[in-house]
């Protein structure tokens, strides 16, 4: 079951780092259609947070068409996202992984890490409009 992690001195709303987190589930492959989603009390013990924060989270992931709340039974995912190709268990994670490694025993902090990644990106997907 996926397990939320908020950073609270991130300067992002905990909800939308709820729903980013849900995302990069689902493109990494971690959360497949049909899986359920935490409750709003086990997310809410987990982290301490605000329940109405989680339910705001799970509604825009609703409004997305992502997941589907049955009531009384919880939130389910309904749809994939990205292309399947880059899964948490494929090589380009190990790889991305030994590199992250690297950058941190070189003395990159986390931010600049994050940094030098999105600028590679920016570079390589210039003008994908993906989120």
């Amino acid at each position: 079951m996926l397990e939320y992690r908020i950073d609270r001195r991130s300067g992002i709303a905990t909800y939308v780092q709820i729903v980013q987190q849900t995302k990069q589930a689902l493109r990494l492959g971690l959360l497949v259609p049909g899986d359920k989603l935490p409750t709003a009390r086990e997310v809410v013990e987990a982290t301490a947070i605000n329940p109405n924060t989680v339910l705001k989270a799970y509604r825009e992931l609703e409004r997305e068409g992502l997941v589907e709340a049955k009531r009384g039974l919880g939130t389910f995912i309904r749809k994939s996202l990205g292309s399947g190709s880059a899964p948490a268990d494929s090589p380009l994670h190990d790889e991305l992984a030994d590199w992250a490694r690297r950058a941190r025993d070189a003395g990159l902090e986390r931010d600049d890490v994050a940094a030098l990644f999105t600028s590679v990106l920016e570079r390589h997907f210039e003008g994908d409009d993906e989120a």
